[in-house]
């Protein structure tokens, strides 16, 4: 009987030591830390962010002026309120809101009414808008025109060790990498705090960005703090996932419990005995 409490206490310490690896320290898990400090006086946001139109968006383009006439010529249903849904050329439609958009294509065209081909390639939103605009104006077609553009196909792909993994899709130009992953559930406990990686395509290269979500310059010094479209942003598991996950884990885990229960009732029987 002495021999087998002899061989249980180790087995017992193992499997306490396991249970134990779950618990992590504040350090590794409280996110921006020091930025209570840092930031106590207001500072510039050094980062002017602007979306850059990229292939494969889908951009929705409002053009407004007091004379709703001049404006038809240019309305083939691609334009906000433009009527009913068609397909025309290589703009796409949104049979929901019975309206299309414009699809950039692989060299960063679009299909403009009248003007035809008009390439998007590098500009912002503001920066299309202002060029069609001006161009109205310029060319005699629309001297009061005012031009809209909006990225309707703002995605994302969050994977990895958070509790909603999947492709989100966004309203609005400005996505932060914490707004992102708050939108995901957040991460997990196991989750590593210090490596989140941010693929990111630009051109024809496929970049990465390695983010520590406990350093605050780390996460607000990053190009990657604001997403992009397309952007894919993997969180990675805590190796306490994996040991967990294995055969030898769950057998250490089941024998622990048998040789606990069995030291129980052997203490059971030596108390009544004496």
């Amino acid at each position: 009987m002495k021999g087998l409490l002899k061989y249980a206490f180790p087995v017992l310490l193992c499997a306490a030591m396991l249970s134990n690896s779950s618990c992590i320290s504040e350090k590794k898990i409280i996110y921006l830390q020091g930025a209570d400090t840092m930031y106590r006086v207001p500072q510039q946001i050094q980062q002017a962010f602007e979306l850059e139109i990229q292939p494969d968006d889908e951009l929705a383009i409002s053009v407004t002026s007091k004379d709703a006439e001049l404006i038809q010529r240019f309305n083939n249903n691609t334009l906000i309120g433009g009527g009913a849904s068609s397909v025309s050329g290589s703009n796409t439609t949104n049979t929901t809101s019975r309206v299309s958009y414009f699809l950039v294509d692989k060299e960063g065209n679009i299909e403009f009414p009248i003007f035809g081909t008009i390439n998007t390639g590098g500009k912002t939103c503001k920066q299309l808008a202002r060029e069609l605009q001006n161009r109205f104006v310029k060319e005699g077609w629309i001297q009061d025109a005012v031009v809209n553009v909006k990225v309707m196909s703002f995605k994302v792909t969050v994977l990895g060790d958070v509790k909603n993994p999947g492709t989100q899709t966004f309203q609005g130009e400005r996505l932060t990498l914490l707004e992102a992953l708050g939108k995901a559930g957040d991460l997990n406990n196991t989750a590593h705090r210090d490596h989140v990686l941010v693929v990111r395509e630009i051109g024809e290269q496929r970049v990465t960005y390695d983010i520590d979500l406990r350093d605050t310059k780390s996460v607000f010094d990053s190009p990657a703090y604001y997403l992009q479209q397309n952007d894919i942003v993997y969180v990675q598991p805590n190796k306490s996932v994996r040991v967990k996950g294995s055969t030898g884990y769950t057998l250490l885990s089941v024998g622990a419990t048998v040789v606990s229960m069995i030291v129980s009732v052997v203490s059971l029987v030596i108390a009544l005995k004496k």
